[in-house]
């Protein structure tokens, strides 16, 4: 402990913000700022175990403003005047202005000489400052009589406040003060052994007792404490030894106070703990500290929340009980149990599904409903209609349960929108719910609660999401399901899309019926191949085939060109694409059922016209807005001279309002030129046809895919060889029993046919054939493609070429009967795009050309086909000429 000192006259000041340092205290600072390690330097580091500082409190101006005019001296800046003297009162403070910037410091009047017990220096690297570490000790009070600066730091003229020996000796033989000092360490008595007794210390601090005198032992002991600033400040100003023993008898016994409180509180909480639970002692404590305060609030409990939430959920009276029960499991069970937050995670989601909240429909008017449908939608009449007649059902009989509607067509058709059409006309809120991909039984009826990471199916997520029980839910993709050991997913849509079943639909998660009978279910698919036939029952198909280059350039012209302007910031005065470069891209760059690569063609020629505008030059002045934005503060910045921070002002425009500040001298209109720059070389042409068919064993067929209709050549040819057969084009197993049938078919009739003379037997002796289906990458198969095999093989064995303007389709029995397939509109709207003329079809397929558009029927020679010789006669030019020879 250090012994008395004598100050010197005047002191180095240090600042102490917001803290005080006590005599007998010992703290570790580091000094980074200029003038604290000028101040280091001069008074401790040159002048070694001499070096004597001034620790002064200080308050800034925010604090010292709720205070009064307690404190005083102010100095806000290191860059002061030298020399300047300032007389420190109660209620002054001083300003200094450095770089426009004002800054108050409220010193207080009485301070701590420290010495330093530690100096270490420190460079930063790289900026090359200086630093100190400087451990100090608090020694003797004093007051500042004067205070000045001295380069960048400050020095005070003071005097001691500590008492002199003689005066020491005159108070310790004071009745009160000896009074104060028995009471001030039996305190401290009491504290050091609660403290030993928790920390399992030594003896150390109780020789403090013995050896220190009891009015420095007072400063000791209350430096130690977390204190307020204002207490702090307190125990300084306690010049009086008896006020300075009677406060920090107080801080004393307030500190063991707190102990004995934290003690009772810990007896209270472990009679209830086991001993493997930490988290629960923490959590035991809250509740403990939070009863001694009287702030222990039921209503903010999370429990009764969840609670208060269930009970204004509507849940019907049979599954109330059940979660009661789960309830009253839930209160018994600590929050580190492991089934807790499953328990409560689960209570959640029965509060939060709409039981019984639904959304209410506004009369349905059938006039408004089509005119959106025809607004949202160009074509697809039949589509509509359906829906319309969908929507008169449900006006009339707003509780009938209606077929569930499955839209089936290739992409980009609008199967998704109209189900979100049929929502906004019905005044329902629309979920989609994607199950491309889906191979887990889980996603649909969802995990059951024993399970890691379980939760509920797809369906009860997604009306828990709309928070409605009466949604319109679209199950997209319905066709890309799969099966594995995991479940099979369309066999869970069973019970879903059956209104007899899914109004108590059982999800594996929830464990408790739940009501979906009032949910309109919408389904999409691609084909109707994939879909489990017990599925597909509970369905009611509306195909989408695609649409006719009429109908693509309708749609470009009023949808697709708005909505891809709008989404690139330009308008029609910026770029105009005339209805004849709509019909270009339509036949030369799209082959398509839907729009969206129309749509993406169209994307490109506005990005170009958009770098185009954006090149230009903004039409608005950047000085004129300057001044336009101008604010008072702005005007006073740029007055001073000072430099001016900018400032981002948000303006809420859009696109045609960003658009205005961009002017060209005329709108960009496509043409020709740009579409070849912009989109290159026209990637179909009508004359492809023509070219494949050119020489003989090439047939053109029609075949219908996921996408929509495609045309498919057909190509055959032969070798020397063994009598083989030889197959390619990534085939199934269908389409390469068709070749062999139709390989049979020509060898059995190539007498009749022409097709070999009196004395050969065997059509195939010494030579093998090859038929290639093109686009070998994309898988092929299905029963359309006998009577277009059939026709390759004679052509190829009568060396006589296929009309180029003619396609087929058609499947064939071995006795040459030509069956009737499926797909027919798709194909015959595929022969249209590619510029076929005739279309040979089978005749029982004749009452499907009534789902073809006129328009597209009115520019195609639709044959019809009974037998195998009746395509072949249609197929070649001039007809069949070796019909007269045979026996056919």
């Amino acid at each position: 402990m250090a012994e008395s000192v004598e100050l010197p006259g005047r002191l180095g000041i240090l600042p102490f913000k917001n803290k005080v340092l006590l005599p007998g205290a010992i703290i570790r600072i580091r000094c980074t700022s200029p003038s604290s390690v000028k101040l280091v330097e001069q008074e401790l580091w040159q002048r070694e175990e001499k070096g004597l500082i001034g620790i002064l409190p200080v308050r800034d101006a925010a604090e010292a403003a709720s205070v009064g005019p307690v404190l005083s001296q102010g100095v806000g800046s290191e860059s002061g005047e030298r020399g300047s003297r300032v007389q420190v009162g109660t209620s002054d403070s001083h300003r200094l202005d450095g770089k426009n910037q004002q800054e108050v410091i409220h010193w207080h009047t009485r301070g701590v000489a420290a010495r330093a017990l530690h100096l270490s220096r420190g460079v930063e690297k790289p900026s090359g400052r200086v630093t100190y570490v400087v451990v100090l000790e608090g020694l003797c009070r004093f007051s500042v009589q004067e205070l000045s600066t001295r380069g960048t730091y400050y020095t005070a003229r003071i005097s001691p406040l500590e008492m002199t020996k003689a005066e020491m000796e005159q108070v310790e033989q004071d009745p009160e003060f000896i009074t104060l000092s028995r009471q001030f360490k039996a305190t401290a008595t009491e504290l050091i052994s609660v403290l030993e007794q928790k920390q399992k210390t030594g003896g150390r601090t109780k020789v403090l007792l013995e050896t220190v005198p009891v009015h420095k032992l007072a400063d000791i002991f209350v430096a130690s404490f977390e204190i307020s600033f204002e207490e702090q400040l307190c125990m300084l100003d306690s010049v009086d030894l008896k006020v300075r023993l009677s406060k920090a008898t107080e801080l004393v016994d307030r500190h063991l106070q707190s102990i004995h409180v934290a003690e009772k509180i810990t007896q209270k909480v472990e009679g209830q703990l086991s001993k493997s639970q930490k988290e629960f002692l923490l959590r035991q404590q809250m509740r403990a500290i939070k009863e001694e305060l009287g702030d222990n609030d039921d209503d903010e409990d999370d429990v009764v929340a969840l609670e208060r939430k269930m009970q204004s959920s509507g849940m019907p009276s049979n599954i109330w009980k059940h979660a009661q029960r789960e309830l009253r499991r839930l209160k018994k069970m600590q929050p580190q149990q492991p089934g807790y937050n499953s328990s409560r995670v689960y209570l959640e989601l029965l509060a939060d599904l709409p039981w019984q909240k639904a959304s209410e429909e506004y009369e349905l008017d059938l006039r408004v409903a089509k005119e959106r449908l025809d607004s949202d939608h160009y074509g697809l009449t039949k589509v509509k209609q359906r829906i319309i007649e969908y929507l008169a059902v449900r006006k009339l009989k707003p509780d009938a349960r209606g077929p569930v509607l499955c839209f089936v067509g290739p992409p980009g058709v609008g199967k998704t929108s109209l189900a979100s059409s049929i929502a906004a006309a019905l005044g329902r809120k629309f979920i989609r719910i994607s199950l491309g991909g889906v191979k887990d039984e889980a996603d649909i009826r969802g995990h059951r609660r024993t399970y890691i990471g379980s939760m509920p199916g797809r369906l009860i997520d997604g009306v828990k999401r709309v928070a409605v029980c009466n949604p319109v839910m679209l199950l997209d993709e319905i066709d890309k399901t799969g099966s594995d050991v995991r479940g099979d997913p369309a066999s869970a849509l069973l019970e879903v899309l059956d209104p007899e079943q899914n109004k108590t639909f059982n999800d594996h998660y929830l464990n408790v019926p739940f009501d979906l009978s009032k949910v309109i279910f919408v389904a999409t698919a691609n084909r109707v191949q994939p879909i489990p036939p017990p599925l597909l029952d509970r369905m009611e198909v509306i195909e989408l085939p695609g649409y006719t280059p009429e109908e693509k350039l309708k749609i470009a012209m009023h949808h697709l060109i708005p909505r891809v302007l709008d989404q690139h910031g330009l308008t029609s005065e910026f770029l105009k694409i005339p209805e004849a470069m709509v019909k270009l891209v339509i036949q030369g760059y799209t082959r398509e059922a839907g729009v969206r690569n129309l749509e993406r063609n169209l994307a490109a020629l506005a990005r170009a016209a958009a770098v185009r505008v954006a090149e230009q030059e903004p039409a608005v002045s950047p000085i004129k807005d300057v001044h336009s934005l101008a604010s008072p503060l702005l005007e006073n910045r740029l007055a001073d001279g000072a430099e001016v921070e900018m400032e981002v002002i948000p303006m809420g425009v859009n696109n045609h309002e960003i658009s205005s500040t961009f002017k060209i001298a005329s709108p960009l209109t496509v043409d020709e030129d740009m579409l070849e720059k912009v989109l290159g070389p026209p990637r179909f042409d009508d004359k492809e046809a023509a070219e494949r068919v050119a020489t003989p064993g090439v047939s053109v067929g029609l075949v219908w895919t996921s996408v929509g209709g495609e045309v498919q050549f057909v190509e055959a040819t032969a070798m020397g060889g063994k009598g083989e057969l030889h197959l390619t084009g990534q085939l199934g197993d269908v389409i390469k029993e068709s070749a062999q049938i139709a390989l049979t078919w020509v060898r059995a009739r190539a007498r009749d046919l022409l097709l070999a003379t009196a004395d050969e037997t065997n059509l195939l002796e010494g030579r093998d054939v090859h038929i290639h289906f093109p686009a070998g990458a994309v898988p092929k198969d299905g029963p359309s493609a006998g009577v277009t095999l059939v026709t390759a093989l004679v052509s190829l064995f009568s060396q006589k070429r296929v009309r180029a303007d003619t396609a087929m389709t058609g499947e064939m029995t071995l006795r040459g009967l030509v069956l009737p397939v499926g797909g027919i509109k798709d194909k015959v709207l595929a022969a249209h795009r590619c510029g076929i003329k005739r279309v040979i079809l089978p005749e029982r397929n004749l009452k499907d050309l009534i789902e073809v558009p006129s328009a597209v029927l009115s520019g195609l020679e639709i044959i019809v086909a009974k037998r195998m010789e009746d395509v072949l006669e249609q197929a070649f030019d001039g007809g069949c000429p070796w019909r007269q020879h045979s026996k056919l």
